[in-house]
């Protein structure tokens, strides 16, 4: 099963971060949204991207007029008919992924591999919707995309070998490590990761430490390169609770409750880097 093609489909902070690390890797690459403002917001972002690995001297010039050279733009998603994979990278809403790969299923010729990048969504669940279970697989990248090496791929319950050893060379092709898990709430990185963070969150709400000292003790004392208040912040307070209730709901398990102080502060609208205010203020 080769891939040449790929559509993204979302031009947001994953959406156009997995099509510049596709394009640089030699893939032709379309980016679709809904909205032509969202395409070209997305397309920015790329373009502002690219310049700064060659002002670094990380990339020649001529590379990085091929890479962008190979990304098309578009906000129909009829143009990925003929692509041979096709990720998804949209909000964490189970009902829309749902009827895009429900959507995406008519449209895509039947060798088209559907991936999701989702971090916390059933990936059984949504090949559900589909009559190519067995082509439905996530691909869950990490942000910032072009500096985090690691891509987790999640297998559903239904996804063949072959779709899950195409989709791991793709990955390795675009430079990253491609490690494999089994569909499970919160997969194996933010099954891990979320309950910590989660866990930081009480102790700075039982008055245990303020959010310098909490932070400052994981850094310096487990090598943390950030500390999970300030992880909060910059991956959003409103995704966090989002994949614990995920995490509570699928294990039924009342350890992955998520923090009062939590639920609080998103009420609030207190989602961290995105609103301006979080454990810290930016």
């Amino acid at each position: 099963m080769s891939i040449n093609t790929i559509a993204v489909l979302g031009a947001g902070q994953m959406g156009n971060g997995i099509t510049q690390v596709a394009a640089c890797a030699g893939y032709n690459v379309t980016m679709i949204d809904i909205q032509q403002e969202y395409v070209d917001r997305g397309i920015a972002a790329i373009e502002k991207s690219l310049a700064k690995l060659v002002s670094k001297e990380r990339m020649t010039q001529e590379d990085a007029d091929a890479s962008r050279a190979r990304i098309s733009l578009s906000i129909d998603r009829s143009v990925c008919a003929d692509c041979d994979l096709v990720i998804e990278a949209v909000p964490e809403i189970l009902d829309l992924k749902v009827s895009i790969f429900q959507e995406l299923d008519d449209i895509c010729k039947p060798e088209t591999i559907l991936a999701s990048n989702t971090s916390s969504i059933s990936i059984s669940t949504i090949a559900d919707a589909t009559n190519r279970p067995d082509k439905v697989i996530g691909m869950h990248f990490m942000n910032p995309v072009p500096i985090m090496k690691l891509v987790e791929i999640i297998n559903g319950k239904e996804t063949s070998e072959q779709t899950n050893t195409a989709v791991i060379q793709a990955s390795e092709k675009m430079g990253k490590t491609a490690l494999s898990c089994n569909d499970s709430p919160g997969f194996v990185s933010n099954r891990i990761l979320c309950p910590m963070l989660n866990e930081a969150i009480l102790t700075l709400q039982e008055g245990v430490a303020q959010p310098d000292a909490i932070d400052g003790i994981m850094k310096l004392g487990m090598n943390h390169p950030i500390g999970p208040l300030a992880l909060c912040d910059l991956i959003g307070l409103d995704t966090v609770l989002h994949i614990m209730n995920v995490l509570h709901e699928g294990m039924g398990d009342d350890k992955y409750a998520p923090a009062p102080l939590l639920i609080q502060m998103v009420e609030e609208g207190k989602l961290g880097r995105k609103s301006g205010q979080g454990f810290y203020s930016y």
